[in-house]
């Protein structure tokens, strides 16, 4: 998560855009990655613990707020209007990916967490692996997308 959050001054400093609409659809987006920064710092820390500590029901509800913050980032952003600028479209596309992957990380916590038993809890564990190996992939889609739209 810490890489993820380490994105947000990057996407920052890259945004020198050609137009006034291109650098601020840009900035709202970062605004809106910032403004988890606080709660995934707090929410990867209580979910470490309760992991350790075998308390699936803490971890789980602490995962689904996350999950819920992410999803009406994700949300905003979807509903935000496209700029006419070359690229603006896939910069949002790129940049919803980025959120439904944030929030799916919290999903798949969630998903663990609330496994029956062992068995499908170790299922779980493999799909969660499966989703953070994605990490750098997304990252590296929206940083990409981030350089051709400034």
């Amino acid at each position: 998560m810490k890489k993820l959050l380490n994105l947000i001054p990057v996407l920052f400093v890259l945004c020198s855009c050609g137009s006034k609409a291109a650098l601020d659809f840009s900035e709202t987006i970062v605004k809106k990655e910032r403004s988890l920064q606080t709660d995934i710092i707090k929410t990867e820390n209580k979910v470490k613990t309760f992991y350790e500590t075998h308390q699936y029901d803490s971890m789980a509800a602490v995962s689904e707020k996350m999950e819920t913050i992410i999803g009406d980032r994700l949300e905003e952003i979807k509903n935000l209007k496209t700029p006419d600028v070359k690229l603006a479209d896939e910069f949002k596309s790129e940049s919803v990916n980025y959120f439904a992957y944030m929030k799916k990380i919290y999903t798949s916590y969630v998903q663990y967490a609330k496994a029956g038993n062992e068995d499908l809890r170790a299922k779980e564990f493999i799909n969660l692996q499966d989703v953070v190996a994605k990490k750098d992939e997304v990252i590296r889609k929206m940083r990409d997308a981030q350089k051709r739209f400034a």
